[in-house]
Formats: structure tokens, C-alpha cells, sequence
């Protein structure tokens, strides 16, 4: 059976993290990816992270797998006019350019609808394309900090700190994906496209909107609690003689089962933990006498008895262990492919795993502007002869 999106042409202008992410999650699923980059520069990616044999980075490789790259001077004529081509013969652009800088240009959507009506247009930004701030330049931690998630990110008594990842990014990369499969199921009922407004602001608004919506409840402005939960308590890791774990007691049903099971089944009905409102008032009492509880034995012993029990129980793992975990090795969540330049090379496979038509990483990362004479060729059916031209006017450059 075919893969869910071939058959789909994506032309993606974007660089990064928050617009390649969303055009990799494209691609894993069969669409046809055509990675259009900054003429003579490139991705401001590709220098990011590790550095791997052949002047690759793990960052860009791990990334851009299952892609065409074609590198295309936009600030020419000629340039400009293999885009709106390009567009012709797509159904998707992505870009996650300044807000207005293709404006300037003249390739933004109001320009591309012209030539292509059904395309379908997502622009990733900061803070949206429209409102005070979206002039704005923005990376990721500056919408960690802007929205909020910062403020919630940390220790108990201390200064917010950032994600350990670019959530901020992912999170917009994630609902530019959805933002476009919808459109694409719009299109296919009416035939009509339309443009994708994503911004990284409200990518972070809807993770925190319980959060939000608990603020505007009570008033209580939400403080960094660690690995602690204001909503649920005990759910936070704990140490032990060994090695830390992670606990989650997410209902009553589970901390009647829990308090026998650590050998303190006192605790089930006092009037201070009976119920989770209680064991969130009395969270200062209870942790403390948790967390002696719990040095009182390996991780390995408290693995055994809370799972036995029930309990939600997880071991703190570096990238290392995670690595080498069994639950990633027996679902294949890393995946192995082959790069003409890095050699064999790890990447995290693709997550949602459909049972007729399963994500594929079927092509390594290409190189910058690898595919470009190819596209031209074969997409655009161009000659020899026009390639050549475009060369000697500096539209592209021959890579080998």
C-alpha cells in the first residue's frame, strides 16, 4: 500500500527547527519534500551541533532525512520565477521566514495564490502574522520566555529556567503538521487552498492551558515547582539508595494501592492525604516523609514493588540509557539509515506508527543545493540548455 501523503508536493522554505520539523513529519508519511534553501548559504542549521565527517552536522542530518534539497537565488528574477513554477506544480509551502520578509520579496501567499489557487500556504512565526509583535524577531527561547513556560519551568524558589529542548519550536513544528493535513482535507472536498497562520506564542499558550485556564480561575500566578505537579501530588521524582525515579499517583484508586504497598497503609486515610485536595494543602508534610520512606531502598526494589502494585513508576534516564533502552529497541524507535557523506547514522524513527501505512525513512539529509538540477529537470522539465543559463546568471549553482 502507497504511504498515506505520496503523491503530495511539498516546497519547503524554511530553516531551523520549528518549519523543518513540521516538513519531516510530512515527509516521513510520503510527501514529496523539496528543500529550498538560501543561495549560497544554506540552512543556518547545518552548523549546528555535532559536527560529523563530510562537514554534516548530527543536528541537520537527524533532521532533514527523506528530502530534495535545491538551493535557488530568490532575490533574482529568474529566481523568482522558478518559485511561482515551483508552486505550480506543489500543494504545500512552508516557510518560517521574519514576518514580511517574503512580502518584500513578492512570494508571499497573496503572490503564490495567484498562480496556484489550491496551494496551501503555512507561515510559522514568533508571534503569528498579525497583532503588535509580529515584526518581532523570535527563536525559541525567546517564546519560552514570552509565553510564560519559563516562569513554570524549574526548581521550587528559584529563577525559571528554559526547556531542555526547543519545545517552543516542536510545539509550532507539530501544529503547522496538523494546520496543513486539515487544509489538505479542506482541499479535497472543495478544491480550494488557503494560508496556515501558526505562531510558537500559541503553540506554548495551548501546553500551558491548564495552567492558564486554573489561573483565571483563582488568580494563583503558577511558580516553577521542579519536577513536582500543581495538580496532582505525589507525581515527582523521588531518590532512593541507588537511583532517582519518577512517581505518579494520579487517582484516589491509585494511593489506596500505593500507601500499602511502600508499607504505610496509615497513611490511605489520614484526614491530611485522604484525598488528592488534601495531599495538594499538605504537600510539605507529605513529600518529606515520601522521600525518607524511599531512601530506604534501591531503585531496583522500589521498581519491583510499586510496579507490582500498579503504581505509574519510571526510571530517570540519560540519552544513554535511552539509547539503550529496551522499549526503543524492541519498537525500533531509532532508526538506522545510511548518508553518502556521514556514513551509517542513527535518527529517531517516526512516532505515530499506522498499521497499513507506516512512516519510512526511505533518504538521508541531502547536501546543500543536491538536488536542484534534478528537480529542475524532472519537475519543472527545464533543458540542459535553460539549466545552463540558470548557472551563468547566478539563479543557481551546479553542485557535484
Amino acid at each position: 500500500m502507497k504511504l498515506p501523503l505520496e503523491g503530495v508536493k511539498v516546497l519547503d522554505l524554511t530553516h531551523a527547527l520549528a518549519g523543518p520539523f513540521c516538513s519531516t513529519m510530512l515527509a516521513d508519511y510520503g510527501a514529496e519534500v523539496i528543500k529550498l534553501e538560501a543561495f549560497g548559504e544554506g540552512d543556518i542549521a547545518r552548523s549546528w551541533g555535532t559536527p560529523l565527517p563530510g562537514g554534516e552536522t548530527a543536528y541537520f542530518v537527524s533532521l532533514h532525512r527523506n528530502k530534495k534539497g535545491i538551493e535557488i537565488n530568490l532575490k533574482h528574477e529568474q529566481g523568482k520565477a522558478l518559485f511561482f513554477k515551483l508552486v505550480k506544480e506543489c500543494d504545500i509551502v512552508i516557510e518560517n521566514f521574519r514576518v514580511g520578509t517574503l512580502t518584500k520579496l513578492g512570494l508571499d501567499y497573496e503572490a503564490a495564490k495567484v498562480h496556484n489557487p489550491g496551494i496551501i500556504y503555512c507561515s510559522i512565526s514568533g508571534f503569528g502574522l498579525s497583532g503588535p509583535y509580529r515584526d518581532r524577531p523570535a527563536l525559541d527561547l525567546i517564546l519560552q520566555a514570552e509565553s510564560g513556560m519559563i516562569s513554570v519551568t524549574g526548581d521550587k524558589d528559584g529563577r525559571g529556567v528554559r526547556a531542555g529542548v526547543s519545545i517552543a519550536d516542536l510545539t509550532a513544528g507539530m501544529y503547522s503538521a496538523f494546520g496543513i493535513m486539515t487544509a489538505l482535507r479542506v482541499k479535497e472536498k472543495t478544491g480550494q487552498g488557503q494560508q496556515v497562520d501558526v505562531s510558537m506564542m500559541e503553540g506554548q499558550m495551548s501546553l500551558l492551558n491548564t495552567m492558564i485556564g486554573c489561573y483565571l480561575a483563582d488568580g494563583k500566578i503558577p511558580q516553577p515547582m521542579g519536577t513536582a505537579y500543581s495538580a496532582l501530588t505525589p507525581y515527582q521524582t523521588f531518590r532512593t539508595q541507588t537511583h532517582d525515579f519518577a512517581l505518579a499517583v494520579g487517582s484516589e484508586k491509585l494511593w489506596k494501592s500505593f500507601c500499602p504497598a511502600i508499607g504505610h497503609p496509615e497513611l490511605t486515610d489520614d484526614p491530611r492525604y485522604a484525598n488528592n485536595r488534601a495531599r495538594m494543602q499538605n504537600r510539605e508534610t507529605l513529600i518529606p516523609t515520601l522521600q525518607a520512606i524511599f531512601l530506604t531502598r534501591t531503585f531496583a526494589d522500589w521498581e519491583k514493588i510499586l510496579l507490582t502494585s500498579g503504581i505509574p513508576f519510571g526510571a530517570l534516564n540519560n540519552l544513554s540509557q535511552l539509547t539503550n533502552h529496551p522499549q526503543v529497541i524492541a519498537r525500533g524507535s531509532l532508526v538506522e539509515m545510511n548518508h553518502p557523506k556521514v556514513g551509517k547514522t542513527r535518527v529517531v524513527g517516526p512516532v505515530a506508527k499506522l498499521s497499513k501505512t507506516p512512516g519510512t525513512i526511505r533518504s538521508p539529509a541531502p547536501s546543500l543545493g543536491e538536488h536542484t538540477e534534478e528537480v529542475l529537470r524532472d519537475l519543472l522539465h527545464l533543458s540542459p540548455d535553460n539549466i545552463d543559463q540558470l548557472i551563468g546568471a547566478g539563479v543557481i549553482t551546479r553542485r557535484t
